[in-house]
């Protein structure tokens, strides 16, 4: 490539970026909440989705528009286990940001778009992979100059942030583990978004039991039970502290995390089989799973 040919490719990759910018920044929001700040987005006319942990648990909730103007907003409702937070505001004529479900793949640039005081910060990263969290697809997200990247002004602001690919939203940017950027997927922010909107809260199923694994003699793995919550399903169905759970509705269970990830919101009111061993002897008990108390 020659040097003629580099220095018009810059300016036009420049021109592209800021493009993309401005286009997303009617779509985006400043979030004021009890001393946190955070960017959220336009999902629906009168409804901004936020990321849960950028949320102060009370006080007042002011969300900032493009270009400056402020207007207070309520909680519709939050859902810790997938980080998603919705607010209701009376503006129903804002314009929804288009969410889609576009393939990501590694490597793939993303610009990271938020707003601060109304006004759009943004910063450049790579999609370092394509991961399943809470059972749908999630992206990675890292800067394409540092290892160790968070979104624009992260140090003072906390920041939420659709992020872009060929100029379509295909997500929201949170901090994961390790303060890891990853990127909540259209999918799972419309279909928790809608229940957010319609019922305030995302049931979870629970058996109200504190469960640890345990390695089974011979080959495979239980789940021990170290405790019952006396107000909960387990209790209610007979299990005691020390029953292991082997089986679950009739298949061997892999694993504790596993298990687990059975329990969402359609697993509510369901009655499933245990296999338990109690005291080294093979028992079976019926419960019904049921919501996780709030708390």
């Amino acid at each position: 490539m020659s040097q003629a040919d580099t220095a018009s490719i810059l300016p036009t990759f420049s021109t592209a970026i800021s493009d993309l910018v401005a286009s997303a920044a009617p779509n985006l929001v400043a979030i004021h909440s009890h001393g946190s700040r955070s960017s959220g987005f336009i999902w629906r006319p009168g409804l901004i989705v936020t990321a849960d942990e950028a949320l102060a648990d009370e006080g007042e909730i002011t969300v900032t528009m493009s270009g400056g103007k402020s207007m207070p907003a309520t909680l519709a409702g939050r859902d810790p286990s997938t980080d998603i937070a919705l607010l209701r505001l009376d503006c129903p004529n804002l314009q929804p940001a288009w969410l889609g479900p576009v393939t990501v793949t590694a490597g793939a640039l993303a610009v990271v778009i938020g707003s601060q005081e109304g006004y759009p910060t943004a910063a450049l990263g790579v999609v370092c992979r394509w991961l399943p969290v809470h059972g749908e697809a999630c992206a990675a997200v890292r800067s394409i100059t540092a290892s160790n990247w968070t979104p624009p002004c992260a140090d003072r602001v906390r920041v939420v942030l659709p992020s872009m690919r060929r100029g379509h939203a295909f997500g929201m940017a949170v901090f994961g583990p390790r303060r890891r950027v990853l990127v909540i997927p259209s999918a799972t922010i419309d279909r928790v978004a809608a229940k957010l909107n319609t019922d305030g809260h995302i049931a979870r199923g629970y058996l109200g039991l504190a469960l640890q694994p345990v390695r089974l003699d011979g080959e495979g793995v239980g789940a021990i039970v170290m405790s019952v919550d006396a107000n909960g399903p387990g209790f209610a169905a007979g299990m005691r502290q020390g029953d292991v759970i082997v089986a679950w509705d009739g298949e061997l269970i892999q694993s504790v995390r596993a298990l687990l990830r059975t329990l969402g919101p359609d697993s509510v009111g369901e009655t499933i089989r245990l296999g338990l061993r109690r005291a080294g002897e093979p028992i079976e008990v019926k419960l019904q799973i049921g919501e996780r108390p709030e708390s």
